[in-house]
């Protein structure tokens, strides 16, 4: 079985989920290159228009990375990892398609960072979240310390990094880390909703969306405001911009193409 595996389903929301559960999910080297490669594929897919990133069983979303490869590591080691990390984890927040984390249990360390490169975020009730890494004398490698301040704030983060603990679900919605908490057994259908409703928009609309979103953030509100004029010059020029106007006006559901 491969660890990472790649379901398409209906509506052109296809699953992604990580399944090494003897290890809780955790990521070791071969697993972040493959997550790399299949969002490397979904991204050139114009049949997925909304991805699900989860893991497999019930305990763990993903519990951290593999502690047996980061025990071995030097100094050179150790920052080629955080950088394949960080590679395979952009790949997920500019595939260009929404990406909704599921997190059904532990998402811990390199699980944390991974649900943090998602563009939403959903748990479950028993869910717990965390970047425990101070406890083995590390940072976070894979865009902890830099995606987590951008969604709670610089206090918050830096609260969760240095004290190593972990908060339950409850309280990640509280601080905005996570966008809502199910009920375990009504996970799974309360994130499919979420992904049936994302499906249904238009599909060049939402990678300009995303990409509006996480550029703008990073740069000055005037700055942030020149990159949105221009992506919504560019949805302007699509297919899909004519099709949604006109089902609008003609008071009919518009049936986008993702052209």
């Amino acid at each position: 079985m491969s660890p990472v595996n790649l379901t398409r389903g209906e509506s052109g929301i296809a699953t992604v989920t990580i399944d090494r559960q003897k290890q809780l999910n955790a990521l070791d080297d071969a697993t972040i290159g493959m997550i790399h490669d299949v969002f490397d594929e979904i991204a050139a897919d114009e049949s997925i228009k909304v991805v699900i990133l989860t893991g497999a069983g019930e305990k763990a979303f993903v519990a951290g990375a593999d502690i047996q490869e980061l025990a071995q590591q030097d100094s050179l080691e150790a920052r080629n990892r955080a950088l394949q990390g960080q590679s395979a984890l952009a790949a997920i927040e500019g595939c260009g398609k929404p990406v909704i984390a599921m997190i059904n249990g532990f998402a811990l360390g390199g699980g944390c960072e991974l649900a943090l490169a998602c563009h939403l975020r959903y748990a479950s009730a028993k869910a717990k979240l965390g970047l425990p890494e101070v406890t083995l004398g590390i940072i976070p490698g894979y865009g902890g310390t830099q995606r987590l301040q951008r969604v709670v704030g610089r206090g918050r983060a830096l609260e969760m990094i240095l004290s190593g603990e972990f908060v339950s679900a409850d309280k990640a919605h509280a601080m905005g880390l996570v966008n809502g908490v199910f009920d375990p057994d009504e996970l799974s259908a309360g994130v499919m909703a979420v992904a049936e409703t994302i499906a249904q928009r238009g599909p060049k609309a939402l990678g300009f969306a995303i990409e509006a979103v996480i550029r703008g953030g990073e740069c000055n509100l005037e700055e942030g405001l020149a990159i949105e004029a221009d992506l919504f010059g560019l949805t302007s020029a699509t297919e899909d911009m004519k099709e949604g106007m006109n089902a609008f006006l003609e008071k009919r559901s518009p049936e986008f193409k993702g052209r």
